[in-house]
């Protein structure tokens, strides 16, 4: 019998969690002939998550629990039950619901007609503020463009047979994008469609800054086309500067008065700008090279917290 192994990741979860891994247990457990295990990632949750689930691995055989020594990201925890996942397959998914248990009788379905990687995409976003639909519409947008990989719409929701696990596990960068990661692999994909139900208990993790520091690591570790816009910048600034030179040195053989100093301290001002934009931009990319070559492991696990079972 084959084997498909459920990977949640979990942070501070307490109050969904035991209401929504039995659903998400039950909804999963429908499909025939397939055995199902549940591998949660504890990602350094601060309240009762990590003792709940463990005390619900007592109860059932087919539930571990893997925690982390802190709270290393979603990526990081993804990576880790990637690492330590077992089977023919895995399913990827969030705890909160937001990922419908439903439709994994239709993504396994899909694999096993031969599909490597199926994704669960949202053909709308639910009750999402205003501000957050725009700041992902963008996002999605300067990946296109510069990336030139379409992830609208994606989510982390996914099914990976086993060789697209192995792949990924070897892959050698610790600062991950696992959406963006997954679609440059290729091989072939099939997606399901869901609308994003109303989160029933608890409330998202992802704060305006963490989800504006995810989306500079996604772009800076797929693309350095940004770099490029530098010498671009450069370039520009350059030409400007020899228009306004050959204006100056006309006003001055021709007798005219040459212009007075607001000119001037516009143009420092916004060179000035340019630099500093520029600057940080390559303090992004180096900050990125930096986390590379000290080669810290991208997570650690809490040996004595954890609930794995060495013999499954």
């Amino acid at each position: 019998m084959q084997t498909i192994t459920v990977i949640i990741p979990v942070y501070n979860e307490y109050c969904s969690i035991k209401y929504n891994l039995p659903f998400i247990i039950s909804e999963a457990c429908k499909v025939k002939d397939i055995k199902f295990c549940f591998l949660l990632i504890d990602d350094g949750s601060t309240d009762k998550t990590a003792t709940w689930i463990s005390e619900y691995c007592e109860q059932r055989d087919n539930i571990e629990l893997l925690c982390l020594s802190r709270n290393f990201g979603k990526e990081a925890a993804i990576h880790a039950g990637l690492d330590h996942a077992r089977g023919n397959a895995v399913i990827i998914m969030d705890s909160d619901l937001q990922h419908p248990p439903v439709l994994i009788p239709k993504m396994v379905k899909l694999w096993r007609q031969g599909i490597d990687v199926v994704e669960a995409c949202k053909s709308s976003r639910g009750r999402e503020t205003f501000s957050n639909r725009l700041l992902a519409t963008g996002f999605y947008r300067i990946f296109n463009l510069l990336v030139g990989m379409d992830i609208k719409n994606r989510s982390d929701y996914k099914l990976l047979d086993r060789k697209i696990v192995d792949i990924y596990c070897s892959l050698p960068e610790r600062k991950r994008f696992f959406r963006g990661l997954i679609g440059w692999m290729g091989f072939s994909s099939a997606q399901v469609f869901f609308d994003v139900p109303v989160r029933q208990h608890g409330i998202s993790a992802w704060s305006r800054i963490k989800l504006m520091r995810f989306s500079m690591t996604a772009l800076t570790s797929f693309s350095s086309t940004p770099l490029h816009l530098i010498t671009g910048l450069g370039i520009s600034c350059f030409a400007l500067s020899l228009v306004i030179g050959g204006i100056a040195l006309y006003d001055k053989y021709s007798g005219q008065a040459v212009s007075g100093f607001t000119t001037v301290i516009l143009l420092i001002l916004l060179i000035g700008s340019l630099i500093m934009f520029g600057l940080g931009l390559i303090g992004v990319y180096i900050e990125q090279v930096f986390d590379e070559i000290k080669q810290r492991p991208t997570y650690l696990v809490d040996q004595e917290k954890s609930h794995i079972r060495e013999d499954s």
